[in-house]
């Protein structure tokens, strides 16, 4: 299962928070892209997760996989680098 640091549950939290319309159980939802060679990911605040996203809470942050993205992140570790008002996430693999 995707593990999160503390970093990217702080960024997750401060992104999810940033959107006024988003409910306070509403998290980062990592979605892969179809059809792409190279495995891309795309990233988006969700009010709820889909129906069959896998959910991950960690550190108090909510993120919504679907299924694709949890397997191809299922033994990988998210973090985050924060620099000003600018947010990167990486995935990094587990120890």
């Amino acid at each position: 299962m995707l593990a999160i640091t503390e970093n990217a549950a702080e960024a997750i939290q401060a992104i999810v928070a940033s959107s006024p319309e988003a409910p306070q159980e509403a998290g980062l939802r990592i979605a892969a892209r179809p059809g792409e060679e190279e495995k891309r990911l795309d990233l988006m605040i969700a009010a709820v997760p889909a129906e069959d996203d896998e959910v991950v809470e960690e550190h108090g942050a909510h993120v919504f996989l679907d299924p694709e993205a949890a397997s191809y992140l299922d033994d990988k570790v998210l973090d985050a680098r924060v620099e000003g008002q600018q947010v990167g996430f990486e995935v990094l693999e587990q120890n």
